[in-house]
């Protein structure tokens, strides 16, 4: 399974993007996905994560309201639309997967099998 992640760029604060992250493989379906975020010095955290189905989400506190994770499985695609970007949320973004047919969804990170590459998001103030 590969996973390559894009969408970020440079973006004034209140702005918006939208992360996309394709998975190579015939079952996406399967996999339950997430997106966290690692910014300089600091801890990689969980931003969202979705279950197979999309049908159940996850968001942390510091983005709800304003990340919504979405997923397309006949695109393998799962999405991060960001709005009101604030400067905080500067950080190298990552989708991650892991293989869980039925199943709910994974907050952990180190539950996580399969890594994409990254994707730098900067909000300028």
């Amino acid at each position: 399974v590969q996973l390559q992640a894009s969408g970020g760029g440079l973006v004034q604060a209140g702005g918006s993007l939208r992360l996309s992250c394709a998975v190579s493989g015939r079952t996406f379906s399967s996999y339950a996905m997430g997106w966290f975020r690692q910014a300089p010095g600091k801890e990689r955290e969980s931003v969202a994560a979705i279950n197979w189905n999309g049908v159940t989400t996850y968001h942390v506190d510091s983005v709800k309201g304003r990340f919504t994770i979405s997923r397309d499985n006949a695109k393998n695609t799962v999405y991060l639309q960001m709005n009101r970007l604030k400067p905080e949320d500067s950080a190298v973004y990552y989708c991650a997967a892991v293989l869980k047919p039925l199943g709910g969804i994974v907050f952990e990170g180190t539950a996580y099998r399969y890594w994409g590459q990254g994707t730098l998001v900067t909000v300028s103030s």
